[in-house]
């Protein structure tokens, strides 16, 4: 059950330190985006990838891994990096960004179908999606959007994850399908994590406050 409430749970405390921070971008919340992104690629290597490689022949795992590196940059040209921490909305701008919405929820959507019974990467998910979250959250509620297009953002966000590892675990996809899938995630895994780790900080203390949230997210995940 936990596969499926994780996620979610994630999406509420971003929400939450959203509030907290005042909707502001705080140096706290870029560090923790920095750790998620170093956990996120961490598993990625240590148990995502072997598994991937066991399943599939490795030169056809190599092309769909970078199919996946490119889906990502489709993705991020639609959703201006929002997967990693970039601002995209306009406060003066009340339109519904659609294509905003869209392309992270077919992210959500797509990074759901690695998380399996006894597997380690639905924590990567979680800590991925709480700087995430609280930095969409931020962003919606400097915009001049309504409240209730807001809520109902955030809540068919929450619920792309679970959606997508619900039908990896009860469709009838066959271990390769679902390999192919999960190729996929870790090319987008791999563009979004590196991006954010190679994202300079602001000054040099910024930067070695940074390499250690990156060495203390590869050290927990290689111990979980």
């Amino acid at each position: 059950m936990n596969k499926y409430l994780l996620p979610v749970i994630a999406i509420v405390i971003g929400v939450t330190i959203a509030f907290v921070t005042k909707n502001q971008k705080s140096i706290g919340t870029k560090l923790l985006l920095s750790f998620s992104g170093a956990f996120l690629l961490a598993l990625t290597v240590f148990d995502l990838l072997p598994e991937v490689y066991h399943h599939l022949e490795p030169r056809q795992t190599g092309l769909f891994i970078m199919c996946g590196v490119l889906l990502q940059i489709v993705l991020e040209f639609f959703s201006k990096g929002a997967e990693h921490g970039h601002d995209n909305t306009h406060e003066k701008d009340k339109r519904f960004p659609w294509v905003l919405f869209i392309s992270l929820c077919i992210h959500s959507f797509l990074e759901g179908f690695p998380i399996h019974e006894h597997n380690d990467m639905v924590y990567g998910v979680l800590i991925h999606k709480i700087p995430i979250a609280a930095l969409i959250t931020t962003f919606l509620f400097q915009s001049s959007y309504s409240i209730t297009k807001i809520i109902g953002f955030l809540l068919v966000f929450s619920a792309m994850t679970p959606l997508g590892t619900y039908i990896s675990n009860n469709m009838l996809l066959t271990t390769e399908n679902i390999a192919i899938v999960n190729a996929l995630v870790i090319g987008i895994f791999l563009h979004i994590a590196t991006t954010i780790l190679f994202e300079t900080g602001e000054g040099h203390k910024f930067n070695l406050s940074k390499l250690a949230m990156i060495c203390l997210g590869i050290s927990i995940a290689h111990f979980i």
